[in-house]
């Protein structure tokens, strides 16, 4: 079920981008009344997309979006009559997704929707390559300096290679849980 987050004080905005969301798709529209409400809301609703209003009693909607940031992993698109130069680096610093600029028409909304969501996904398939490259280099790192260890006992570089791989087979265990033992063992 595809969810949104709408957070504007304004009930004629709210009703605006509600039915938006709706012809894009959306099923679950979760509205409230401001950037307090909103970042309350985000854990519990897990949204795919979160619209939110900049000007808002009790919390702005760029606070709510620095908050909302950090605990759930969702593009955010802003609504704003605002376009000072400071508004819009408070909105890259908080990781905004998109800048909507009131009055907007559902087409407007349903470009920057589409296009925040894409650049999203991009995003997080970017970390998501990131984290492995990270990973598989640590791993690499462990492997070698576990090998060294075995060579440091007289065995050849593709001995101690072949002994990490059969071990690993054997234990079903990955190479990195193995050399991570061998170093154990060592120390």
């Amino acid at each position: 079920m595809k969810k949104a987050l709408i957070a504007d004080d304004e009930p004629l905005i709210r009703r605006q981008v509600a039915e938006t969301l709706a012809e894009y798709g959306f099923e679950d529209i979760v509205e409230a009344e401001n950037g307090a409400q909103a970042a309350e809301f985000a854990p519990q609703v897990k949204p795919l997309l979160v619209v939110l209003d900049v000007s808002m009693p009790v919390m702005d909607g760029i606070t709510a979006a620095e908050k909302i940031g950090k605990k759930i992993s969702a593009p955010i698109i802003l609504l704003t009559g605002a376009t000072e130069p400071e508004t819009i680096s408070r909105a890259r610093d908080a990781a905004v997704s998109n800048y909507l600029l009131k009055p907007f028409n559902a087409d407007q909304m349903k470009a920057a929707i589409e296009l925040a969501i894409h650049k999203f996904i991009e995003v997080s398939n970017l970390k998501d390559e990131n984290s492995k490259l990270k990973d598989a280099l640590e791993t690499r790192k462990l492997v070698d300096k576990a090998k060294g260890l075995l060579i440091a006992k007289g065995m050849s570089e593709p001995e101690a290679y072949r002994k990490m791989q059969k071990i690993a087979m054997d234990k079903r265990k990955s190479m990195k849980e193995v050399a991570e033992a061998i170093m154990l063992m060592e120390s």
